[in-house]
């Protein structure tokens, strides 16, 4: 068995079942938490659960105006990433037809050489956003080892799919391997990290929404 073979069968296919048990583990232990969220009687002129749920989420786009100025570089460097990440993981042919073999789902792709442009712009990202976080006292000081694992693999499968489809540093078997089992470790790490905020970042910033509001506090 080659280094392709295995990357791309034994290593992600069980990459894939820890991706898939962990997230269902996670989600389950989440949606199972008490519901009742705050027991006193809402404020008079609350907002219903919902609409302060739907608030909260939307207001956490954007910055507060207050911090707006000193956020500026993460609020559009975080932007940049995440928008870079999903259309290289969701535009680009080679990854449709991957999701496809996997869901049967496919869509429209982007030109290879535009989502080529787009994986530098978001490596790039990445590593502004890397080297703000070593360089700011605060930031550096409530940065945990998670933190750093989790930019590190989702670092690795940009930079070796930039590699492998520009054909730069080695073989493209080689480089195409060491994309999968990047992946992988992507995968692996997924639900255990703070990678997994794409499925719960909606979810946390809504309680808090609901929380607040029952109060009668600005969200």
């Amino acid at each position: 068995m080659t280094l392709l073979d295995f990357a791309r069968g034994p290593a992600l296919e069980a990459s894939l079942v820890v991706f898939a048990l962990g997230v269902t583990w996670r989600l389950v232990g989440v949606l199972a938490l008490p519901w009742r969220l705050v027991p006193a009687t809402p404020r008079e002129g609350a907002p219903s659960a919902a609409g302060a749920w739907f608030e909260a989420s939307w207001r956490k786009l954007w910055p507060y105006p207050a911090f707006k100025k000193a956020n500026t570089f993460t609020f559009v460097n975080g932007y940049v990433s995440h928008i870079g990440l999903a259309i290289v993981v969701f535009l680009f042919a080679p990854h449709v037809l991957f999701i496809k073999s996997l869901t049967g789902l496919s869509w429209a792709t982007l030109p290879s050489n535009f989502v080529e442009l787009v994986g530098v712009v978001t490596l790039a990202a990445f590593v502004a956003a890397m080297v703000r976080r070593l360089n700011d006292p605060v930031t550096r000081l409530i940065s945990r080892v998670d933190d750093y694992v989790s930019w590190i693999v989702t670092v690795l499968p940009i930079a070796t799919g930039l590699l492998a489809t520009m054909h730069i540093g080695a073989r493209y078997e080689t480089l195409l391997s060491l994309h999968i089992l990047s992946l992988c470790a992507f995968f692996i790490w997924f639900p255990f990290g703070r990678l997994m905020h794409a499925f719960l970042f909606f979810v946390s910033r809504g309680v808090t929404g609901v929380r607040l509001g029952r109060r009668g506090a600005a969200i």
